[in-house]
């Protein structure tokens, strides 16, 4: 169900992800807090590659990547040391998780795309409903039909007298 030139794409975008996760904690300066996200989702994304014709999995790859995009960007603009205590390997895992953080969109519109490409339909109504019931397709089953009020127009009329 999945092609073999399909699932070559998706198997890079997780070894990127490894390797810049790995590099980004390698020094201890971000918390546990990004390295457990990052490295779930990694697990996730993993389940994705070993579930082909799993939509869940893909679908919660996809989302799990967005939601590390937002908290990425938290950890680092607060646990970003300041240039009196940056030595060059703070530096260096600085600067993979900006890295990693800059290429996240690139992941997540790849990720989209096996999505799309495993039969994802993404719809968003923001539509506003009605709190009122809609009768056209209500059909009562337990009270019998009523009578037509009028004659039916398939019989003919009857001539005055």
């Amino acid at each position: 169900m999945f092609p073999g030139n399909q699932h070559s794409q998706f198997v890079p975008v997780c070894k990127k992800i490894l390797h810049l996760r790995v590099r980004g904690c390698m020094n201890y300066m971000l918390p546990l807090s990004y390295a457990w996200g990052n490295f779930s989702v990694l697990a996730v994304g993993i389940w994705a590659i070993v579930q082909r014709d799993s939509l869940d999995a893909i679908t919660m790859f996809l989302t799990g990547l967005l939601l590390t995009v937002l908290t990425d960007i938290i950890h680092i603009s607060i646990f970003y040391p300041s240039n009196d205590y940056l030595s060059d390997a703070k530096r260096f895992s600085v600067g993979m998780a900006i890295f990693s953080l800059l290429l996240k969109p690139v992941s997540c519109y790849l990720v989209y795309r096996m999505y799309r490409e495993r039969g994802g339909e993404y719809t968003l109504n923001i539509g506003v409903t009605s709190a009122g019931r809609d009768s056209s397709s209500y059909e009562p089953i337990d009270q019998p039909e009523a009578p037509p009020q009028w004659p039916s127009s398939s019989k003919a009329a009857q001539p005055p007298y």
